[in-house]
């Protein structure tokens, strides 16, 4: 029954995390379900790229803003904060990665989680008037 639990409780925390980075604009963003896969790190990578480091910052708190409103929830441990190029916040069951463009092509997490189920998620339009 707790196993139920944590995957509800992991797929309520991956669709805050979407609202967030939606939130600042990011852009590609893709959620990587790795629950069925064998020695998966996590239940979801949720990978998104921005056009600045200012945006990554700001990508980065709004996700961390957004989950603690919600869920009261923070991240276990932030890394990349200081070089602004890839940022990670790391909530166990979810992991954020926040790219630079050409940080994200070089790394290419998406390829090395081939396997997982993955979900692009549409960009939000704001509508005119």
């Amino acid at each position: 029954m707790k196993s139920t639990l944590v995957r509800q409780d992991s797929d309520k925390l991956a669709d805050v995390v979407v609202r967030g980075m939606q939130e600042k604009k990011a852009l590609d963003v893709v959620v990587l379900n790795l629950k069925e896969l064998k020695n998966a790190v996590a239940d979801y990578f949720i990978i998104c790229s921005a056009s600045s480091d200012t945006q990554i910052d700001a990508i980065a708190r709004s996700v961390e803003e957004e989950v603690e409103k919600l869920t009261g929830q923070s991240p276990w441990q932030t890394e990349g904060r200081t070089n602004r190029e890839w940022v990670l916040l790391d909530y166990v069951d979810v992991v954020v990665h926040v790219f630079l463009r050409d940080r994200r092509q070089f790394y290419a997490l998406e390829e090395l989680w081939g396997d997982a189920e993955i979900r692009y998620v549409e960009e939000e339009t704001v509508p005119t008037r």
